[in-house]
């Protein structure tokens, strides 16, 4: 069968890998207006981000068994379809449909988590970390964008407009994925072809696994509490609704440049403790600064700025773990489909949990402290998992 040229795999996995935060990062600029139409208490913030981390904790293993006898690209063609299906299926005016759609766009986010790094892997063997740099940069870009964006669109016209309006990104990125349908073994894998796949200890049963797992789920815990509670944060401090969000954007885009950076120094010496020390300041120390009583707005810019550095590092370095520990893309697949289950499973107890300890407490001190301790074990984590080896064959 013919197979697809490169290119179209390339414009293809960045047009996937722009939608894998997009349908998450929107919705902080749209929740007054989910609440007021929908009638929903603000607590509901919380659990409106958690239930795609959920989903990923539910779904990665089995992503990894669908895509042993699908392939992997058919795989994420079968699920991005659900990702489009739930998209549009938010933009009705009830409970169950926001809370259906939400799941069925974790799915099809999913499917792209787990897959496009051992797809990078498959199709790019000799450029590795340009993929990854391309897949994590179009991700956060678009992400970061679309916060943005949504905030622009949901002042100027109503929700159910808006949200179709940024859902036509997935369709043209389910469009020009379709030609690598075309490759080989588009057909469900025979016994004989899934006997080929290379044999390996699982990675359940190794400690690199659980150490990977527990980097990316404290980076997710830690970026996706931040993305839900840092504009009700930042408005203790007498901030805006319109300058928290321009603060949420800002942080975003400025972990953009890690996605370069990040496998540039991977392999260099000091390489990875400079990334580390890097993801230190930004989700340890930087967040610690909210404790300071100031509504300078240049001196939360700055704090934005370095926050959003560390989160560039933190996600990056757990997307190399996946490559660059791993021998085979099957592996690459396998410790993904580990991570993101494992990993989203801790994650999703973030956003409530926050949420829930700032209620309890009346305060948001206790959160931010907490933020830094678990940012600190993600430093911890992250030292480990470099000064060991490869994962067993």
């Amino acid at each position: 069968m013919e197979q697809p040229r490169p290119r179209w795999f390339l414009i293809g996995m960045m047009l996937i890998a722009a939608n894998l935060r997009l349908p998450i990062t929107i919705i902080p600029p749209l929740l007054p207006s989910i609440e007021k139409s929908l009638n929903l208490p603000s607590s509901m913030a919380g659990l409106i981000t958690s239930i795609p981390l959920v989903t990923f904790a539910i779904f990665s293993p089995i992503i990894v068994k669908l895509a042993q006898r699908w392939g992997n690209e058919r795989t994420v063609f079968s699920l991005f379809l659900l990702l489009i299906i739930g998209t549009y299926l938010r933009i009705i005016p009830t409970l169950p449909a926001l809370l259906l759609g939400t799941f069925l766009v974790g799915i099809g986010i999913d499917s792209g988590n787990v897959l496009v790094p051992a797809l990078i892997k498959e199709h790019m063997p000799y450029k590795i970390r340009l993929g990854t740099s391309l897949y994590t940069l179009s991700m956060l870009l678009v992400g970061a964008i679309g916060t943005a964006v949504s905030g622009i669109l949901i002042s100027r016209t109503s929700l159910a407009t808006t949200q179709a309006y940024l859902g036509v990104i997935s369709i043209i990125a389910i469009v020009v994925w379709f030609p690598n349908l075309r490759r080989k073994r588009q057909a469900p894998l025979t016994a004989e072809q899934r006997s080929h796949i290379p044999h390996y200890q699982s990675v359940w049963h190794q400690s690199l696994g659980w150490l990977i797992t527990l980097f990316f789920g404290l980076q997710s815990l830690v970026y996706y509490a931040i993305i839900t509670w840092m504009p009700a944060i930042l408005a203790t401090h007498g901030v805006n609704t319109i300058t928290a969000s321009n603060l949420l954007t800002l942080l975003q885009l400025s972990g953009l440049p890690l996605s370069f950076m990040v496998p540039l120094l991977f392999n260099k010496r000091h390489g990875v403790t400079i990334l580390l020390s890097i993801m230190t300041l930004g989700y340890v120390v930087a967040p610690l600064t909210w404790l300071i009583d100031t509504h300078s707005v240049p001196f939360l810019t700055l704090v934005a700025l370095v926050t959003g550095l560390g989160s560039g590092v933190a996600f990056n370095l757990a997307i190399m773990f996946f490559t660059e520990k791993t021998t085979n893309p099957y592996q690459t697949a396998a410790i993904s489909g580990m991570a993101q289950s494992a990993g989203y499973l801790l994650a999703a107890v973030g956003p409530i949990l926050f949420g829930y300890l700032q209620q309890f407490s009346g305060s948001w001190v206790p959160v931010i402290w907490l933020l830094a301790i678990l940012s600190a074990a993600l430093t911890t984590t992250g030292m480990i998992v470099q000064h060991h080896g490869m994962i067993n064959n």
